[in-house]
C-alpha cells in the first residue's frame, strides 16, 4: 500500500504541477498579449488547458471527498453512497459471476480429477494425506463417548441388521465353501479332530457303556468299545485318504439341502431372525458399546504411537492406489468431472445469495473514509492521468475554438 501511495502522490503532484503551469502561461500571455499578438494563441491554450484542468481536478476530487472541504452536492460520492456501492457490489458480482453457468463454464475446461489422481499417486504427498487423516483420529475418538458409539449403531447398523435374513447370507457362505470343494479340507479337520477325541476318551465311553450295559461282564464291554472305537477310526482313515469316498458324496449333498433349506424355507428364516435379534437384544443390555470402544481407542492410539504405524501405511497405500486407478481410467474422471461440476453448480445456485450477502456485508461495515482512501490508492493514479489528459485536450479545444471564432470574424 505505501507503494501505491508513494505513485498515486507523484502522479498527483505531476497533474497539479501541469495545473500550475497552464496558469502562469496564462499570466504570461495576458501580461504580453498588447506588445505581441501572437500571444493570443497560446493564452487560448491555457485559458482552455486551465479549464479542463479545474473540471477534471474537481470531478477525481468529487469521487473520494469534498472539494477543498465545502460540501458540495453531489460530492464525496463514494463516502455517502457506500451502502448503496455495497449492495450494487453484491448484486453484480451475484448475477454475473455466481452463477452455475459462468461456474460450470470455467471450471468444464479443467481435468480435476486427473490433476487430484496424479497428486495423490506420489507417495509423497498421499502420506502427507494420511498424517492428517491419522492426526485427526485421537481427536476424534476422544471426542466420541459411549452413547455416541451406540446412537451410530442405533442409526446405521442396527436397522440394517433387522432386516438381513441370516438363513439366506448363510446359504450364500455355504455356496461359498462348497464352491470348488473348499469345504472338503474343513471335512478332514473335522474328521481328524473326532479322531483324537475318540482316542483321548476310550476310557470314558467305555465306563459310560459298562453303565448303559449292566448284564455284560466288563472285559466284553472293554472288547466292544475297542473295537467300535477302531471301527470308527479306520472309516475316518478312508474317507480322509480317498476323495471319492461315499460318505464324502453324502456329506456335499447334506451340505446342498442345508444350503437349499437356508435359501428357501420359512423356518429357517424365522430361526435366523430369531437369533439375530437375540445377539441384538444381548449387545444392546450389555453394555458392549464402551468396550467396542475402549477396544477402538486402545488399538488405535497404540498403532498410531508406534514407529511403524500399519494404520499410516494403509491409509496412504489406498490413496495412492485410488490415486494410480482414476489416473489410469479416463471413464472415471469424465464421471469424476461431472459429478464435481454438478456439485459446484449446485452449491452455487443454493449459496449464491449467502455469498453475495457477504460481500456486501463486508463492504458495509467498511470505514467510509477508509474505503475511500482503498480506493483512490488503487485507482488514483490513472485518475491522475484524467486531469493530465483534460487539460492538454482542454488546451487543445480552446486553440481550436479560437481558430473558429477568427475565422468567422473575417
Amino acid at each position: 500500500m505505501d507503494g501505491k501511495l508513494v505513485r498515486l502522490r507523484r502522479m498527483r503532484a505531476t497533474a497539479t504541477c501541469l495545473f500550475v503551469a497552464m496558469i502562469g502561461l496564462l499570466l504570461v500571455c495576458v501580461v504580453g498579449q498588447t506588445a505581441h499578438p501572437w500571444l493570443a494563441w497560446p493564452r487560448a491554450f491555457a485559458e482552455a488547458g486551465t479549464v479542463g484542468a479545474i473540471a477534471d481536478w474537481y470531478a477525481v476530487v468529487a469521487l473520494f471527498r469534498h472539494p477543498c472541504g465545502i460540501p458540495i452536492p453531489h460530492t464525496a460520492i463514494i463516502p455517502k453512497n457506500q451502502q448503496r456501492i455495497a449492495e450494487s457490489l453484491g448484486s453484480f458480482i451475484e448475477q454475473n459471476f455466481l452463477t452455475p453457468e459462468v461456474i460450470t463454464a470455467r471450471l468444464s475446461g479443467f481435468n480435476a480429477a486427473e490433476a487430484l489422481a496424479g497428486w495423490l499417486a506420489v507417495r509423497k504427498n498421499s502420506a502427507m494425506l494420511a498424517d492428517g487423516v491419522a492426526d485427526s483420529l485421537p481427536r476424534v475418538l476422544e471426542g466420541l463417548d459411549e452413547q455416541d458409539v451406540e446412537r451410530m449403531f442405533n442409526q446405521l447398523v442396527i436397522p440394517r441388521l433387522r432386516t438381513l435374513d441370516v438363513a439366506r447370507v448363510a446359504s450364500q457362505i455355504l455356496d461359498i465353501l462348497t464352491e470348488g470343494n473348499r469345504h472338503q479340507p474343513l471335512l478332514d479337520r473335522g474328521l481328524r479332530a473326532a479322531e483324537a477325541w475318540l482316542s483321548a476318551n476310550v476310557e470314558r465311553i467305555k465306563a459310560k457303556f459298562s453303565e448303559a450295559s449292566k448284564f455284560t461282564p466288563a472285559p466284553l464291554d472293554a472288547y466292544i468299545v475297542n473295537k467300535f472305537v477302531e471301527g470308527i477310526v479306520a472309516l475316518m482313515h478312508e474317507v480322509v485318504a480317498n476323495p471319492e469316498h461315499e460318505l464324502r458324496r453324502q456329506f456335499d449333498a447334506a451340505v446342498q439341502d442345508l444350503s437349499g433349506n437356508l435359501r428357501t424355507s420359512a423356518v429357517y428364516r424365522r430361526f435366523g431372525r430369531q437369533v439375530l435379534r437375540d445377539c441384538i437384544r444381548h449387545v444392546e443390555e450389555g453394555g458392549y458399546y464402551r468396550v467396542l470402544l475402549e477396544h477402538i481407542r486402545a488399538h488405535v492410539l497404540a498403532d498410531l504411537g508406534s514407529g511403524h504405524s500399519a494404520l499410516r501405511e494403509m491409509l496412504a497405500s489406498t490413496f495412492i492406489s485410488i490415486g494410480k486407478g482414476v489416473a489410469s481410467e479416463p471413464s472415471i474422471q469424465h464421471r469424476l468431472n461431472a459429478w464435481w461440476l454438478d456439485i459446484a453448480g449446485l452449491l452455487v445456485l443454493r449459496h449464491r445469495h449467502q455469498l453475495s450477502g457477504l460481500i456486501t456485508d463486508v463492504v458495509k461495515g467498511w470505514d467510509a473514509e477508509e474505503v475511500s482512501a482503498k480506493l483512490e490508492a488503487e485507482i488514483g493514479r490513472d485518475l491522475q492521468y484524467i486531469r493530465i489528459n483534460g487539460t492538454f485536450v482542454g488546451g487543445m479545444a480552446g486553440v481550436l475554438i479560437h481558430a473558429c471564432v477568427l475565422l468567422v470574424a473575417r
